[in-house]
């Protein structure tokens, strides 16, 4: 599969990493530096390039970046018709405290507002990225954690559990698009979780319905 990940940081360069190491074609996109790009590939064996390289032909694309960014890689982008666009962003505020986004609408929703040809599904944006190798490296060892995955197009969905799969977690289904106004208020909890609880970052979780 070839993979389009717009915004390079710690989200889409671990993912995006993963991604070429299973065997697909990623393509690496939009950084503060091409370096960073060149050497993100070469650790994977995938590509630097721009965003519209990076989203020409791509049968999946990973949205990463910061709320603030995202007007400026969608222009990029272009109008993103008919692709599986997965979204890991969260709509903070500049200090990454406040959701300038929920209760009567998402950043899913917007996004969906933005680029309504495109076909939206949100995933990742609960689980830090510290996670991301260990649980890789773990893969068909032990139980996967959950990645909760929302979206209104079934296709896309699809396509978003077997690229969840091949990092090593299990896709949990959360809805449609507009679970979003629960699912991301959720992502605060993680960061209190991971980064504020005593213990490593690289927090996850499971959910079980009990018999």
């Amino acid at each position: 599969m070839k993979i389009g990940i717009l915004g390079s940081g710690l989200m889409g360069g671990k993912l995006g990493q993963i991604w070429a190491r299973s065997g697909h074609d990623v393509t690496f996109a939009y950084a503060r530096n091409h370096a960073k790009l060149e050497r993100l590939a070469a650790e994977c064996g995938g590509h630097a390039g721009s965003v519209a390289e990076a989203v020409e032909g791509a049968d999946a694309v990973l949205l990463a970046v910061h709320w603030s960014r995202v007007g400026d890689v969608l222009d990029q982008a272009g109008d993103l018709a008919g692709m599986v666009v997965l979204n890991c962003c969260v709509p903070l505020d500049d200090s990454n405290s406040e959701l300038v986004v929920a209760h009567t609408s998402s950043g899913a929703e917007e996004l969906a507002k933005m680029r309504p040809d495109a076909r939206w599904v949100s995933c990742f944006s609960t689980t830090p990225s510290e996670s991301f190798f260990p649980v890789h490296e773990r893969k068909g060892q032990d139980t996967p954690p959950h990645v909760m995955v929302y979206g209104d197009d079934a296709g896309a969905k699809q396509v978003a559990f077997d690229l969840i799969r091949d990092i090593g977690f299990e896709p949990q289904d959360t809805g449609g698009l507009r679970n979003g106004r629960y699912v991301e208020p959720f992502a605060m909890v993680s960061v209190e979780l991971a980064y504020v609880q005593p213990g490593p970052a690289s927090w996850t979780y499971r959910f079980e319905k009990l018999r």
